[in-house]
């Protein structure tokens, strides 16, 4: 990183919510890159260690991924997580048309739900 036209280590100076974010960027930077066309983009639990606005952030640019790739008819976007704020701002746009909500019923089995986007 350069800072002042100096050269800063990066090593010992950054949040583990900043780690997080830049290895995602770098994460999706290399797959829009080599993956042309791919029609899978997943990601686990992505907003762990984000604060509120580096979480507005990656659901932003995840955004502008969707928009790009909506003529792309094989695309789908897997994001697990429990971060129902972050869910609903990459809902907001109506580029996705369905969400699965997993949940336990009364006898602890997993529950598999497609809900609509705007219920």
């Amino acid at each position: 990183m350069q800072n002042g036209g100096a050269e800063l280590e990066m090593r010992g100076r950054c949040s583990a919510g900043q780690k997080v974010l830049a290895s995602l960027i770098i994460r999706l930077a290399l797959a829009e890159t080599f993956c042309l066309n791919c029609g899978i983009l997943a990601l686990d639990e992505p907003t762990t260690n984000l604060d509120g606005p580096n979480a507005e952030s990656l659901a932003a640019a995840l955004l502008r991924i969707m928009e790009s790739r909506k003529g792309q008819e094989n695309f789908q976007l897997i994001v697990i997580t429990h971060d129902e704020r972050f869910a609903q701002l990459i809902g907001q746009r109506q580029l996705a048309e369905k969400y699965y909500r997993v949940s336990k019923d009364e006898q602890q089995h997993s529950k598999i739900e497609s809900q609509e986007i705007f219920d």
